[in-house]
């Protein structure tokens, strides 16, 4: 990040958007899972924080991507991954606190089921238990991503804002 920011100046905004998804039965949840999700959905997520918070100007923004499933999850074998987006939101609302005499905001997304490559062989299913009865798009995350990184909002910050469509209800 030294390179980068030696090139093109200090961070502005940040969006640490880290995690993945392995499920298992807690009966057969596998240790080396657990270590390898927490290692990428929460340290590397705490790591990339700080890192641009090092390398941020006063006044930027810091925005995480976590999940839903912080709320509730309601699927078998998804409590470790609920767990480690779980600790992404209760790390932003207290490092707002860390980075708020800079003026720097931090927020967390917290989208449901969005239309990518993962939610490609079940979309149908998903409509289907979602109350607005269809999936998110790419574009409406991005939306409120670059609203966060905007001047409008200035005055938030530790938050973790759920679109899902009433998925998590």
């Amino acid at each position: 990040m030294a390179d980068a920011t030696a090139r093109l100046g200090p961070l502005r905004v940040a969006v640490v958007n880290a995690g993945i998804y392995e499920g298992s039965p807690l009966a057969q949840f596998p240790l080396e899972t657990l270590d390898r999700m927490l290692a990428i959905n929460v340290r590397g997520v705490f790591l990339s924080i700080q890192a641009a918070a090092a390398n941020m100007v006063d006044g930027g923004r810091i925005i995480t991507i976590g999940s839903n499933t912080a709320v509730r999850s309601g699927v078998v074998g998804s409590s470790v991954y609920a767990m480690t987006k779980a600790a992404v939101a209760t790390l932003v609302r207290e490092l707002a606190l860390d980075l708020a005499p800079r003026r720097i905001t931090i927020n967390n997304l917290q989208p449901g089921p969005i239309e990518t490559d993962i939610t490609a062989g079940f979309i149908d299913t998903l409509i289907e238990r979602n109350p607005l009865k269809r999936i998110g798009q790419p574009g409406e995350v991005a939306a409120l991503a670059a609203w966060l990184a905007g001047p409008d909002a200035g005055y938030m910050t530790g938050a973790s804002l759920t679109l899902d469509g009433g998925f998590s209800l």
